[in-house]
């Protein structure tokens, strides 16, 4: 078998080319800033203060550049640990992070089951690792190890559903390939799936595009030789032994059981989360916020007036009009079809958000009573946060 090593310094993933740096930013969740502060810091962070952060298992470097670049363009200090076994990752990594001029970086080669002796983190990014560990337990036991008091962790593991015909492929080709070198492994089963029956449960899988973008998306996808993944019950009972508590999944509106079928009373939540991973079908992985299981931390919430509402799009203006004209909002996600229904009062709350004003401040635009305000307030953060539209945070402010 190749080791998860030597892919990675055959093929790092995912691909990525320093120069690119000049022209784009990749962006996405977990580890953006406002989702940070929204989900483990009630929406109140001081980003005056530094932001001690571990990527661990950095890979190529998409969330640490992402943090560094936001940090660095708020002028919010932080210290951020980069780790990761490959060495030909850690240097694209490190070529993307001198590209940008970013600073406050520390590279390290080794395994993130040492991170507790890298230091104590504020926020740690695992993204796309731990399901490839021998002992994922024991990854998540580590970098529970690592994270401060107050802390919390971004995380990305793979879900069996979305992922069907991935690994009976897997398992195919490493009793096939058995004793190959990686470019050879990746030449004959590119020819095999080249080949595939159209109804061939990957063949039909339009979840995954991962082995048409590049060969290191590909070796990653159908030649890893070691790759769990984690369904809802999995997850919860690896938390439950390595000392986390899940705080929130992304989009959280995908998990609610009451938006595919009526939840059947006294269910709880674990269950019903269960429940709609399965009828959905579609989740190619899961992707949430963890806070340390002895700590009791609310998500921000906007009964608190003096939170700043963000939205991922600066002018809320135009989706504010159609809700006026009674029109639903169609949300693209790949897992579902989506549709955000709301009373038409909402439309003025929704174009009132311009990411610097408070709740109060909106409410005293509104001019509605207290009482009104806020059950209008209430749906359309229901409605907005369960698809990752609305966050609470003062970042770069």
């Amino acid at each position: 078998m190749v080791s998860v090593k030597e892919q990675y310094e055959s093929y790092p993933y995912p691909e990525r080319r320093p120069e690119d740096e000049k022209k784009r930013l990749i962006t996405g969740s977990p580890s953006h800033p406002l989702e940070i502060d929204h989900y483990l810091f009630g929406g109140q962070r001081d980003w005056s203060q530094p932001l001690r952060v571990l990527v661990a298992g950095g890979g190529t470097g998409d969330a640490l550049i992402q943090i560094a670049q936001m940090m660095t363009s708020a002028r919010a200090p932080y210290q951020i640990t980069y780790v990761d076994l490959s060495t030909a990752s850690r240097e694209i990594a490190e070529a993307r992070a001198k590209a940008r001029g970013l600073s406050g970086i520390t590279f390290v080669t080794g395994s993130l089951l040492d991170a507790p002796e890298l230091g104590q983190f504020d926020y740690i990014d695992c993204c796309g690792v731990l399901h490839h560990l021998p002992d994922p337990d024991a990854g998540f036991a580590a970098l529970r190890a690592a994270v401060s008091p107050g802390g919390g962790m971004g995380f990305m593991v793979y879900a069996p559903y979305g992922r069907s015909g991935i690994y009976q492929l897997q398992e195919a080709f490493g009793t096939l390939f058995d004793g190959m070198a990686p470019q050879a492994r990746l030449a004959k089963a590119k020819k095999i799936v080249g080949n595939l029956h159209k109804g061939h449960p990957f063949a039909a899988n339009i979840n995954v595009t991962d082995h048409e973008q590049s060969d290191a998306g590909f070796y990653d996808l159908l030649l890893h030789g070691q790759d769990t993944p984690f369904d809802i019950p999995r997850l919860m009972q690896t938390l439950d032994k390595t000392g986390w508590k899940l705080q929130a999944l992304l989009q959280p509106g995908l998990y609610d059981l009451a938006r595919i079928t009526e939840r059947p009373k006294g269910m709880d939540d674990a269950t019903a989360m269960a429940l709609a991973e399965k009828l959905r079908g579609t989740m190619k992985k899961h992707l949430g916020y963890l806070v340390p299981a002895d700590e009791d931390r609310p998500i921000a919430r906007g009964s608190r007036q003096s939170l700043i509402p963000r939205s991922p799009t600066s002018d809320m203006r135009r989706p504010a009009q159609a809700i006026a004209q009674g029109r639903p909002l169609p949300i693209t996600l790949k897992e579902a079809d989506v549709q955000i229904r709301l009373p038409r009062d909402c439309a003025p709350l929704m174009a009132a958000i311009d990411n610097r004003r408070s709740i109060a401040q909106i409410q005293q635009v509104s001019k509605l009573d207290p009482l009104r305000f806020a059950d209008l307030w209430g749906r359309l953060e229901r409605e907005l946060t369960a698809w990752g539209l609305l966050h609470y945070s003062r970042f770069g402010l």
